[in-house]
């Protein structure tokens, strides 16, 4: 049996690799324990199909990243860009981040998506051009809460605009963290390849 080695194969690899698929089928499995439990929450099968694509779609997109690259900081970089993606996603599809989830507005965050993908397209994946894509995301978070404000999108709810601050806060905090990690690996990369 092989150790665990820096690009995550191995017997401790796979180990981490079945805790956090098994963590993502409990979660898929969260909401249908609660509607047992509470008439608060009344899913379909749409609700869990758009949920267990979201958390497939992350899985293997972080699959995929691990083997590209075994540096720490860049998975840790690629994981906490997916973790942004599934929460930014998730509270738009569930309740909304501008206004209610069924208001227009939250389209925009698209856009957001949409920066961060091209943004590590044309980076293919390396940690420095993806430092790049993560910031210019983080300036997308920013100006899509502008747009809203200036705008007034969804000013009708009772804690406008407090709730798009504190929430584009929070996206860009982790759109920065991603940046800055993967600027850590690439520079852990750089000084790898001087010696």
């Amino acid at each position: 049996m092989t150790g665990n080695t820096d690009n995550g194969r191995g017997w401790r690899g796979n180990r981490w690799r079945i805790a956090a698929w098994v963590a993502a089928a409990l979660i898929l499995l969260l909401p249908l324990f609660a509607m047992q439990v509470t008439d608060q929450i009344v899913w379909d099968a749409a609700d869990f199909a758009i949920l267990g694509a979201l958390l497939v779609g992350v899985g293997v997109t972080f699959e995929v990243a691990v083997r590209k690259n075994g540096n720490a900081a860049y998975r840790s970089a690629v994981g906490v860009a997916l973790a942004a993606v599934f929460i930014l996603v998730w509270v738009n599809v569930a309740v909304g981040v501008i206004g209610n989830e069924r208001d227009a507005a939250n389209l925009m965050f698209g856009g957001v998506l949409a920066v961060g993908i091209m943004g590590a397209i044309i980076a293919r994946f390396r940690p420095y051009g993806m430092a790049r894509a993560l910031f210019a995301t983080a300036l997308a978070q920013a100006f899509v809460a502008l747009i809203a404000l200036i705008a007034g999108f969804g000013s009708t709810g009772p804690r406008w605009p407090w709730d798009i601050l504190m929430l584009t806060g929070f996206f860009a905090a982790l759109w920065i963290l991603s940046a800055w990690l993967f600027r850590k690996a690439a520079r852990s990369e750089a000084k790898a390849r001087s010696r």
